[in-house]
């Protein structure tokens, strides 16, 4: 008997880990961090619902942490199979399990050293050289082109769009053939090549993290192109928390454009995240994977100034001149933004321009739902600058894609399981399958075995 069960990703869209098994063996789709509400994150800290020294292998569909970002706390526990992805997904979690591993072990050393922690001392959930481990274990696979899992299994990759290396997974096992989204991207995209079409499938496993919502159809650059100038007439900075991967080398796109179309040609932009700057380098290395010409891809790339040095990034909060500051997290939860926010988010000539999704719990669902306040390094920040949020410039594919995504299988699925979602975007997704496409739908509970 095939089962599935959603460790995580099941009720919310981030810890995204969903566990097939067959005849003693098993497969792990995806290995996140919870992320936003504190509730969340302790389940991090929770012991594994499995022994992961019996797991028989892994498939990461792409590198984003909520779905990556526990790995190596599951290889600290004895995980010792291997960890199938893309070539470009393996690059980019060399440098973002590498950067989770360190913000983990200074966050650890800040509440030690300031002893605000429950916990004495204060540890890490796991350290750089935990990520450097679970490095070892990564073994790429070619898009399009089947290869052997554990067990029996089969497994084929197709394009997702999203982010580089972002991959659908078609899993072939005990006659079963189960398929995993991930996170689809989105159709005609700037920048990222569309999802790509799977004919067919027994079992569908799709996330939902727009399951309820539509993209403006809004030119993005346009958009992007009338907030920085409306910030620079009055004087102020345009503050972008923007995720490292994906999002910021979109955003050096369209600022580019900007540019080239002579709109906002003597403001300066900066990219402050070392993340940021190291995926953006990877841009031009995976062509495929996208739709920009190297030429295009270099320009773009070249339209900030990239801010590695702590020194520098702090030195950009002291030019009172406008400016566009791109830098981590997407949701402001960490990361230099948080030391941008605190200091242009108290004047009102300035914008904090959101760019995309916003989890319930964090700095930036709060500030989009009118906060004006937030707690920043443990202060209480005012916030009179503008607050926007540019959604169209989403990397995840919304409702409407996500239906003419599965309008590309031949045949219905026996059974389809949404996950990845709010549970009322999950529960309006799984209305519309059903009522649009007549299929099969559930919308998976969390911990639930279900049988294939």
């Amino acid at each position: 008997m095939l089962s599935l069960t959603s460790l995580g990703g099941a009720g919310t869209v981030t810890g995204s880990k969903h566990l097939l098994e067959h005849d003693g063996r098993s497969i792990l789709v995806d290995c996140g961090l919870f992320q936003g509400q504190k509730a969340l994150r302790e389940q991090n800290w929770a012991a594994f619902p499995v022994d992961p020294a019996k797991l028989g292998g892994l498939v990461l569909t792409h590198a984003h942490l909520d779905h990556s970002g526990y790995i190596p706390k599951l290889v600290k526990e004895g995980f010792r199979e291997r960890i199938v992805s893309t070539h470009a997904t393996m690059e980019l979690c060399d440098i973002l399990l590498r950067d989770s591993g360190h913000i983990q072990e200074n966050d650890a050393e800040f509440a030690n050293r300031h002893g605000y922690s429950k916990h004495k001392p204060a540890l890490p959930l796991y350290g750089v050289r935990d990520a450097e481990r679970a490095l070892e274990f990564f073994s790429p696979a070619d898009v399009h082109k089947p290869i052997q899992l554990p067990g029996g299994a089969e497994l084929m990759l197709r394009r997702a769009g999203h982010i580089l290396g972002a991959a659908t997974a078609e899993i072939a096992w005990g006659g079963r053939k189960v398929v995993f989204s991930g996170d689809l991207g989105r159709y005609d995209d700037a920048v990222m090549r569309d999802p790509e079409p799977v004919p067919e499938a027994d079992y569908l496993i799709v996330e939902s993290t727009y399951g309820n919502r539509h993209h403006e159809e809004t030119d993005s650059t346009e958009a992007l192109g009338r907030a920085i100038e409306r910030t620079v007439q009055r004087g102020g900075t345009v503050v972008i928390p923007a995720f490292a991967v994906g999002r910021a080398q979109a955003l050096l796109y369209h600022i580019w454009k900007l540019k080239q179309a002579g709109r906002i040609p003597l403001v300066p932009v900066y990219l402050d995240s070392p993340m940021a700057i190291d995926a953006s380098e990877m841009l031009c290395s995976h062509l495929d994977d996208h739709r920009l010409t190297p030429e295009v891809c270099r320009a773009a790339c070249a339209v900030a100034t990239y801010t590695r040095d702590v020194e520098d990034s702090k030195a950009i909060n002291h030019n009172s001149m406008p400016k566009v500051i791109i830098s981590a997290s997407g949701m402001a939860t960490g990361g230099r933004v948080l030391h941008h926010m605190k200091a242009y988010g108290p004047d009102r000539r300035n914008l904090i321009l959101f760019s995309g999704f916003q989890a319930a719990g964090t700095r930036g669902s709060a500030l989009l739902g009118g906060a004006k306040e937030v707690k920043i390094h443990g202060q209480w920040v005012t916030i009179n600058a503008e607050v926007k949020n540019l959604a169209m410039l989403s990397a995840h594919a919304d409702a409407e894609e996500i239906l003419r995504w599965l309008g590309g299988f031949k045949r219905p699925p026996t059974r389809t399981f949404i996950v990845h979602g709010e549970p009322d975007a999950s529960e309006t997704l799984r209305t519309r399958i059903e009522g649009e496409l007549g299929w099969s739908c559930t919308v998976s509970t969390p911990m639930r075995r279900y049988e294939l």
